[in-house]
């Protein structure tokens, strides 16, 4: 009785790194739906709030102050170490490699350039909304503070809104966005609202960045990813043209070109008297004549009208009624 192996864990893993045949067709590409266009809005005004209540030097930035003269990274010092290495989970550079990598397997393996396109345009908006955001405004940060009580607006810092909060928010939750179950879905953006969050709050305890920065980087990474579904078309696009150019490269690096079919050939087995002439160049203009040594003497003859010779080395014996090859034979005369 023949019995299936049952297959271990490890072996799971190796059968999840094979790539498939084909792309599923399973893959969900999320539209710009009503209820996303509504959580757009609300997170926008949110957005403008936040930038308001600072301008005007708000109890939000009464708030900024009181958390720094708290110092947390001086009331619990025994985790600094730990939160040194966790905010790099919110650093551009680290965070991009690492997930560049997995969508780049999974680009390979579901034969689509989708998951690093998505990636692309996403930190593109980043750098281009957080960037302007930062330079606009120009904040400066709690260990570079000039004036107890202020805004701290327009002096040349570049810190509002907090980039490693929105980088976190965009690299993480980039992986729900694309998730392809909607289970897969959830888990994923449980974990990039974990780590985003703790991300935010590491610069708080850190000092680097005031609280009001934090918060306006939550709703700016959560911008980006609510407006991905607007740039799909975009980024189908550009997967169309990238594999209409590596077909024409492969296809120039083939060196493949069309063969003209013969007429007397015709795959539609048409009369060669009924097709179009197709016109040749004559094949012996690319190719050297022959030596004339290699030509037999004589006029040539159709096959029935040559004289069999027995070849050099034969058995046979030699007939009397040849003749030498080249020369007319003599013809009986009429009634005689």
């Amino acid at each position: 009785m023949r019995t299936e192996r049952k297959l271990t864990r490890l072996d799971r893993v190796f059968a999840r790194l094979d790539r498939e045949p084909e792309r599923p067709a399973h893959i969900d590409v999320p539209r710009m739906s009503r209820h996303r266009v509504v959580l757009f809005a609300s997170t926008l005004a949110f957005y403008a709030a936040i930038v308001w209540a600072v301008v005007i030097t708000s109890w939000l930035v009464r708030l900024d102050w009181q958390v720094m003269f708290f110092r947390p990274y001086q009331q619990w010092p025994e985790i600094h170490a730990f939160l040194d290495y966790y905010v790099v989970l919110g650093q551009r550079g680290p965070t991009a490699v690492m997930i560049a990598a997995w969508l780049g397997w999974r680009s390979w393996r579901q034969h689509t350039l989708r998951p690093l396109l998505t990636l692309g345009a996403s930190l593109l908006l980043l750098n281009l909304t957080v960037g302007a955001a930062k330079i606009s405004m120009g904040r400066l940060g709690p260990h570079y503070a000039t004036s107890v009580g202020s805004n701290e607006m327009w002096l040349g810092g570049d810190i509002f809104p907090s980039g490693h909060t929105a980088n976190a928010v965009v690299t993480w939750g980039i992986l729900a966005y694309l998730a392809s179950t909607p289970r897969a879905r959830r888990w994923l953006s449980a974990l990039s609202a974990v780590v985003s969050l703790g991300v935010g709050l590491t610069t708080v305890y850190l000092g680097t960045h005031w609280l009001s920065d934090v918060v306006l980087g939550w709703a700016a990474g959560l911008l980006i990813l609510l407006a991905l579904p607007w740039f799909e078309p975009l980024i189908a696009r550009a997967e169309s043209a990238i594999f209409d150019l590596r077909d024409a490269w492969r296809a120039r690096r083939r060196g493949a070109a069309p063969v003209e079919v013969p007429v007397a050939l015709s795959p539609l087995g048409s009369p060669a008297d009924e097709q179009e002439p197709v016109v040749r160049e004559p094949v012996a203009a690319s190719r050297p004549p022959r030596a004339p040594g290699y030509l037999a003497p004589g006029p040539h003859l159709n096959r029935s009208e040559r004289t069999p010779v027995t070849p050099l080395g034969s058995r046979r014996p030699p007939q009397s009624d040849r003749v030498t090859r080249g020369t007319t034979p003599a013809r009986p005369l009429a009634g005689g």
